[in-house]
């Protein structure tokens, strides 16, 4: 399912799975900050707001005085990542910061960075 993947990894996987079937959404996201601390969100579909669950995990982690990311998953039924979350993703944790892309399963299809 997740082979490869660090036991911190796995844990933003489990949420990020959480977070999309809780709230019945096409995605979730997690992210964990410079100072180990975790945020969970669905995407939000608004008439005047349209955030992706990422751009809304990054969102709550800069509200809450995130500095920086360490890592983020998105799990989605998309093949790839869109560019607005590889953008969201290098703005707050930089070129290097992983960005784990799951199916709804749990099965990695990819793991890239934002350049």
């Amino acid at each position: 399912m997740s082979e490869g993947l660090g036991p911190e990894d796995l844990k933003l996987v489990t949420l990020a799975r959480s977070a999309r079937a809780r709230n019945g959404v096409p995605e979730g996201a997690a992210v964990r900050d410079e100072m180990g601390r975790t945020y969970v969100a669905g995407a939000v579909k608004l008439a005047s707001l349209d955030l992706s669950a990422l751009q809304t995990a990054v969102a709550m982690a800069v509200a809450s005085g995130a500095k920086s990311l360490e890592a983020a998953v998105v799990v989605t039924a998309a093949e790839a990542a869109a560019d607005r979350d590889l953008a969201v993703v290098r703005d707050l944790g930089g070129p290097a910061t992983p960005l784990i892309l799951t199916a709804p399963d749990g099965t990695v299809r990819s793991t890239v960075t934002p350049g």
